[in-house]
């Protein structure tokens, strides 16, 4: 066995001027335990670190479910107004969601949530508790004021004049809040629940939803509180124009304009101290302003000729710039805004006031609201437009002067208005342009072609038989095969009509069954019907039952629009269809709210609430 002998080694290689110095094997084993400790301390740490961040998942995992039913319970009781429920559960609320915020905000908790497919879940831990504790915080307080504000005549002074005080107050903090909610909202929304757990994305998804109608609930109660005031006068006197729409002959807003009053407010005060049929504004020559060219197109020069007309554009600021222009070159007086309503905002107005007597000693309530104005007057006055005339104004005046003078539940009162609003059957204008900057960016403002809503598509209604026959036509308007998933999502809208008049229909007045001056047989009812696609998308032709039409197409404020005319016999029902794109998981859609149906309607993939 020989010995082995190392080669010599050359020396390393050093700086200039360094001497080299060997690592003695203590030193070595010195740096090995070091490493070794370090190694296990990060275990030791990363332990340390899962284990708190269990722990902390668990508080913030508790608390957010003992929020997340009482803030879905809330939802409710916001949109019912129930502010003192709200109140009594707040603390509850706010304790538990303090935890969860403390409990998800730790720097162990935010390194994390880079951690893959971890880390997702855990922001949207994180994103729900800070929101909802903003919402909770600084949002739902503010919705006890809100109650007062929209039931603001539950106390109305001797004189019947609003108290306008408490809605200028309470302005500026209802404001703050409706912006922290909707700050909120966006954060929660922008969750993407496809990148989370089924435990967590079932709730979260509910959040959305709940935390949209919270945050719905304090714009209206924002809006309200910032128009109410200088359009009831508290700046000064106004001066309203008040439209009565007949749903008996249809137009994109609801029906023909039937009757004019003048509204005065003055600090809260409001006052009925004018009344007017068509027949003192009658027919003109010209338009009373220029009209572009898709309006001569889609609703002819009578859009500002007649009256009645104005409101066949199914933009409502258009259709109160030409009732002003009108109003104050023919009868004038200055107009502050426009007011426009139609027999079935009415008839839930009378279901909260109760009964009424009108003039001639005919009691009329929300049962028989209807019937009396849309069938029974134009049968027994028939072709004495006069006479029929004054009825409706001595009608519309005793329904003033009962929601005027307090009658009823003025809490009903209010969801009355509300829920005209919502459905299309309330709309207002404003002379001012701040006022209508706000108005505009709402339903009850109807700028379905000046506002702000890109994405809506339009389906309008306009009689074409110049009679009074829309009594008997029912409408049912329905987004169906809802297509979500794909590039281009889609989703196919269907308009319904459905003709039912009563056998001897034919023996009706003239007045009743039509001036259309065509081949259309007496007792059959002619609808235009117009479509506007949304901004920017396409519009391919309409499928009428098992078949197509066509119509008059052309664009109007970027979108494409078509026109075609449905006429139907008595006993005779149509079903038309075409497809719309999906934009931001919904399908908005606006149309004429008419006796059977309301004015707008949505349809949302699951996935966005």
């Amino acid at each position: 066995m020989s010995a082995t002998v190392d080669e010599p080694r050359a020396p390393e290689a050093t700086a200039p001027g360094e001497q080299p110095v060997d690592e003695p094997p203590r030193a070595r084993r010195l740096t090995a335990r070091r490493v070794a400790f370090g190694v296990l301390a990060l275990l030791v740490l990363l332990v340390l670190a899962a284990g708190w961040l269990a722990f902390r998942g668990y508080q913030a995992g508790t608390a957010l479910l003992s929020a997340k039913d009482v803030v879905l319970d809330l939802r409710g009781e916001v949109g019912g107004g129930d502010t003192q429920q709200i109140e009594a559960r707040l603390p509850e609320v706010q304790a538990s969601l303090d935890r969860a915020r403390r409990a998800s905000s730790d720097p162990v908790w935010r390194l994390a949530e880079h951690v893959p497919w971890v880390g997702a879940q855990l922001h949207a831990v994180r994103v729900v508790s800070v929101s909802l504790d903003d919402v909770v915080r600084d949002a739902l307080p503010a919705v006890g004021r809100i109650d007062a504000v929209l039931h603001a005549q539950e106390a109305p002074g001797t004189d019947g004049r609003i108290d306008l005080a408490p809605l200028v107050d309470a302005a500026p903090d209802i404001a703050a809040a409706a912006a922290s909610a909707h700050t909120a909202q966006a954060a929660v929304a922008a969750i993407d629940t496809g990148a989370l757990v089924p435990q967590l994305a079932g709730p979260v998804t509910q959040l959305q939803d709940g935390m949209a109608q919270v945050t719905g609930a304090l714009d209206a109660g924002a809006q309200v509180a910032a128009l109410l005031p200088p359009m009831l006068g508290v700046d000064g006197p106004r001066t309203y124009l008040l439209v009565s729409l007949n749903s008996s002959e249809l137009r994109s807003a609801g029906g023909i304009v039937g009757a004019f009053a003048v509204l005065k407010a003055d600090d809260g005060t409001i006052d009925l101290t004018e009344q007017r049929t068509t027949t003192d504004l009658p027919g003109i020559e010209t338009s009373i302003l220029p009209l572009t060219d898709p309006e001569l197109r889609f609703d002819t020069d009578r859009l500002g000729r007649w009256v009645q007309d104005a409101v066949m554009t199914p933009d409502f600021p258009r259709s109160a710039q030409l009732l002003t222009a009108r109003w104050e070159r023919d009868i004038g007086t200055h107009v502050d805004g426009v007011i426009a309503t139609d027999p079935v905002a009415v008839s839930y107005l009378l279901a909260a006031t109760g009964a009424v007597t009108e003039p001639g000693g005919l009691q009329i309530d929300a049962a028989n609201v209807l019937q009396v104005l849309l069938r029974d007057a134009y049968l027994t006055y028939g072709d004495d437009a006069a006479a029929g005339d004054s009825f409706y104004t001595g009608v519309a005046a005793t329904i003033f002067r009962a929601v005027g003078g307090g009658q009823g539940d003025s809490h009903a009162v209010v969801d009355a208005l509300a829920r005209a609003g919502a459905e299309g059957r309330l709309r207002m204008w404003s002379a001012h342009p701040e006022e209508q900057k706000r108005l505009a960016a709402t339903s009850v403002g109807a700028a379905f072609l000046t506002g702000p809503f890109p994405d809506v598509t339009g389906v309008f209604l306009n009689d074409g038989t110049a009679g009074k026959l829309d009594y008997y036509l029912s409408t049912a308007l329905t987004v169906e095969d809802l297509r979500c998933d794909g590039p281009h999502p889609s989703a196919t809208v269907r308009l319904d009509l459905d003709y039912q008049p009563p056998a001897d229909v034919t023996t009706f007045p003239r007045y009743v069954t039509g001036w259309s001056f065509t081949s259309l047989p007496t007792g059959w009812l002619a609808t235009n019907i117009t479509v506007y696609a949304p901004v920017g998308a396409p519009l391919e032709a309409l499928r009428l039952d098992d078949g197509y039409v066509s119509g008059g197409t052309g664009l109007a404020a970027g979108r494409n629009v078509q026109v075609v005319t449905s006429w139907l016999e008595p006993g005779a029902h149509q079903t038309y269809r075409f497809d719309v794109p999906v934009r931001d998981g919904r399908v908005d859609v606006w149309t004429t709210p008419t006796l059977t149906s309301p004015g707008q309607v949505v349809a949302s993939c699951p996935t966005h609430g």
